[in-house]
């Protein structure tokens, strides 16, 4: 097989100045990418704002030999993420490869959690990856050609106490891909997302601190240079950490068709086992999938 390489090529990476997004800008412009290193700054809860950080990943990118430009937009803030696209279309002329990888951690039970703290939350994780992914969209629908990388988690996917804001946002950009992944088709704009475990300032006091020498975020990165590459698939869910790599899906059991008469609680609860039962389980496509399924049940009762 061949190396996967990004020469000539523009790859935007939010939240880059450490970690995670630090760890893909670097082997990115090891791989000949011309790298965006998008940093807001903050601390892990997202307060405070600084460009220091951004700019040491540049500077390691062409101490190197790579090009790389740092870039300070908040990326709840569409006028700043517009103007980050503006100043990479000017300084490159292109965007290739997008990954949203910003994020913060304001966790909390459900119950003590304030407003501020959901808004926060979700505003950086899913309204951020909007708001980067609508800022290059029409340039990749023009070039026809794009990779966009959302960044999910298994609290979003399977669920985590004490982080209802954290997870809600997660499984959003998992929605957000599944409808980017229809749009985008045609102009051959791919989108998945990576679910990271990986021992960073976001989880460093979530994960145990034997796993954490384990899990060092370099080993989440080839996962997201695949997903960036030409021959990348679109619409999946890819999770990595520690050396293991695997796929996560939504299944939808085959059901059950209840006749007019039937159709009561009492009836569904009878048929629980069968409505539940994944042995004939598939992948929807899109939402017209299931809507059709349920239809030609109904047509054949």
């Amino acid at each position: 097989m061949s190396e996967i390489r990004y020469d000539g090529q523009v790859v935007i990476v939010t939240g880059a100045g450490n970690g995670l997004g630090k760890s893909h800008a670097l082997e990115f412009a090891k791989r000949g990418a011309k790298v965006v290193v998008n940093d807001f700054g903050g601390s892990r809860d997202g307060t405070g704002g600084s460009s220091l950080a951004a700019q040491a990943v540049v500077d390691e990118i062409t101490a190197g030999g790579g090009e790389a430009i740092s870039n300070g937009a908040n990326v709840v803030d569409r006028a700043q993420v517009a103007a980050l696209f503006e100043q990479t279309m000017e300084a490159y002329g292109r965007v290739d490869v997008l990954v949203n990888n910003a994020g913060i951690l304001r966790d909390r039970s459900f119950g003590k959690m304030s407003a501020e703290e959901w808004d926060a939350v979700v505003a950086v994780h899913l309204t951020g990856s909007a708001n980067c992914s609508l800022a290059v969209w029409n340039q990749m629908k023009a070039q026809n050609y794009g990779r966009i990388i959302m960044t999910t988690s298994t609290s979003g996917i399977y669920g985590n106490f004490g982080q209802a804001n954290y997870g809600a946002a997660k499984t959003g950009v998992w929605g957000l891909m599944n409808t980017l992944h229809i749009e985008g088709a045609k102009n051959n704009i791919h989108i998945n997302c990576i679910s990271p475990t990986a021992a960073t300032r976001m989880t460093e006091d979530v994960i145990p601190a034997d796993a954490l020498s384990l899990l060092d975020p370099k080993w989440v990165t080839p996962a997201v240079l695949f997903l960036g590459s030409a021959d990348a698939p679109s619409r999946n869910i890819l999770l990595a950490g520690a050396g293991g790599y695997t796929v996560a899906k939504l299944m939808e059991a085959e059901g059950v068709y209840l006749p007019e008469a039937n159709r009561t609680p009492e009836m569904i609860a009878q048929n629980w086992d069968v409505i539940t039962d994944m042995s004939d389980a598939r992948e929807m496509m899109q939402g017209n999938d299931h809507v059709m399924k349920m239809v030609q049940k109904a047509l054949a009762g």
